[in-house]
């Protein structure tokens, strides 16, 4: 225990004060969060990477008509677009909503949509938007290895499909 004097050192004024927290309270709360941080999902071993078959049930169970290219990205045109065709190295404006399999929305731009360019994004996203016009829109449905891998980035786990509704606004 630890003695503070209040005033001018003097025996009188001397009161004793427990710490908060002990060393034994810091070590716990040590361990608690290393345990919490082991426990995360995003490096259990037993992870199984979402697959083709797991794509395909998604175009079935929604009713899509869906387009297999050589590289396994599926994707539904609505609307071909009527405008300028980007190239891999084009930058565009898109207007987009990302989601999981499951529903779970992870991303999404406002109306106007973001601008960046091609060769800047991730596979799945270089090869699918050059499938749409200007004005065009349609969903791209990107098996893991043309997003983000098995290792995941931010708050995509690793091995996830990725869905985008996307509508292209502009080729610059």
């Amino acid at each position: 225990m630890e003695k503070r004097c209040i005033k001018n050192n003097h025996p009188i004024f001397a009161q004793t004060v427990k710490p908060i927290f002990s060393m034994k309270s810091y070590l716990y709360l040590i361990a608690s969060v290393v345990f919490f941080i082991s426990c995360s999902t995003k490096t259990d071993s037993n992870f199984e990477p979402e697959t083709e078959a797991d794509i395909l049930q998604y175009i079935e169970d929604n009713n899509l008509n869906a387009t297999r290219s050589n590289s396994g990205l599926y994707y539904v045109i609505h609307n071909e677009g009527t405008g300028a065709r980007p190239t891999s190295t084009s930058n565009v404006r898109v207007a987009y909503k990302g989601y999981f399999l499951d529903g779970v929305v992870f991303d999404e731009s406002d109306s106007n949509g973001i601008s960046f360019g091609l060769n800047q994004v991730i596979q799945g996203w270089t090869e699918g938007i050059t499938y749409f016009k200007e004005g065009g829109n349609g969903i791209l449905l990107i098996p893991y290895q043309l997003g983000y891998g098995a290792s995941g980035s931010g708050s995509i786990p690793g091995g996830s499909v990725l869905i985008f509704d996307v509508r292209l606004l502009q080729v610059n």
